[in-house]
């Protein structure tokens, strides 16, 4: 029988991180993520490869 769910992936991400943000910071976040059809999640991880 076949394995039922999500195929597992090469990098898995185990911890979790969560952080506050001011409203204006939040908002132009969501911005961006909507202009550039990304999630809020891809922007933050994009702008820490950057770092």
């Amino acid at each position: 029988m076949a394995k039922i769910g999500r195929p597992k992936s090469e990098n898995v991400k185990k911890k979790v991180l969560s952080i506050r943000v001011e409203d204006s910071m939040y908002k132009c976040i969501c911005d961006y993520a909507r202009k550039h059809k990304m999630t809020v999640t891809e922007v933050v991880l994009q702008g820490l490869e950057k770092f």
